[in-house]
């Protein structure tokens, strides 16, 4: 969802200051698009920390191969703490940047660019707050936004190979679980993959920049903000088409959910054939992902005649 606004929102203000050269909202796409492209990196790089936790409780629990589907109060309550710590991460860009003119020597064509300085009227407590960010940007994202994710995943993956060797000798789980795990894994390891390669490029100009800003051009400077916002861009895109392929079950439940609402959902017979069928599918292929606890069997109806 979080990908979904970036690109709803950023793009387009990207791609029309791009070709205008005059800035969509003026002063607040200045302040907002900041905010929520680093908010997106926060949200990305806390999601994948989560996700490395629960696959090393998942290799480390003792009863992992009954382990219940979790609560649905109990993921909204990790998203909402991934998403309020992201933003509140992401503030001081709010506080960071300010729209700037700059006039064109050539054409005489007056043109907007976004410049990375605090304002003079914000109170000297938090004026200072915003340099001292500012001066420790170029590490905070390498990081935070680069590093925490990276380590993070790593970490949990040797750890989880090294469990699951060790049980694969002594045969404590079925071939279905370890099934489940090495998908699981799998889409992992795709998303850090692709975050990564989206971020390289980003953290690099940062540091060129931290160390040659005096020698390179606005035009330079900008030319390597626009690459690092398209890369940002490229990440949103794939990411969920990556995890809807990765991701069996979900994949699964969104196609579903997409024929449910292309159809009308008309309760006739052939859609209630075929809703079953799909249930089914999704309930079998849920399985995969989440071991249920075997239910206990019907009891047995009394043997005998009627009379």
């Amino acid at each position: 969802f979080w990908d979904f606004l970036i690109l709803f929102f950023c793009l387009p203000v990207v791609i029309f200051n791009e070709i205008t050269k005059k800035r969509l909202l003026g002063d607040v796409s200045c302040r907002i698009v900041p905010f929520m492209e680093v908010s997106s990196l926060g949200v990305t790089t806390f999601s994948l920390c989560a996700l490395g936790i629960d696959r090393f409780h998942a290799a480390t629990s003792p009863q992992a191969s009954a382990r219940p589907i979790e609560q649905c109060h109990s993921i909204i309550a990790k998203l909402a703490v991934i998403w309020v710590g992201s933003m509140t991460l992401s503030v001081p860009e709010i506080l960071l940047w300010q729209l700037a003119q700059d006039t064109s020597p050539v054409s005489g064509m007056v043109t907007e660019y976004c410049t990375m300085k605090p304002s003079s009227h914000l109170p000297e407590s938090v004026y200072s707050l915003v340099l001292t960010y500012q001066n420790a940007r170029m590490w905070w994202y390498f990081g935070c936004y680069f590093c925490l994710p990276m380590l993070f995943t790593v970490s949990c993956q040797l750890v989880t190979r090294r469990i699951s060797g060790t049980e694969k000798k002594t045969e404590c789980r079925g071939a279905k679980h370890n099934q489940c795990e090495s998908h699981l894994n799998c889409t992992i390891i795709g998303l850090t993959i692709i975050y990564g390669l989206c971020t390289t490029p980003e953290n690099v100009c940062n540091i060129v920049v931290a160390y040659m800003s005096p020698d390179m051009s606005r035009q330079t400077l900008d030319l390597l903000s626009l690459i690092n916002q398209f890369f940002l861009f490229f990440k949103c895109s794939v990411t969920p088409i990556l995890l809807l392929c990765l991701c069996r079950p979900l994949g699964q439940a969104f196609m579903d959910c997409c024929c449910c609402c292309c159809e009308g959902c008309s309760p006739d017979t052939a859609s209630s054939e075929s809703s079953a069928d799909s249930k089914l599918k999704t309930e079998m292929s849920s399985s995969i992902f989440f071991d249920k606890p075997r239910e206990s069997p019907p009891p047995l109806l009394a043997l005998g005649t009627p009379c």
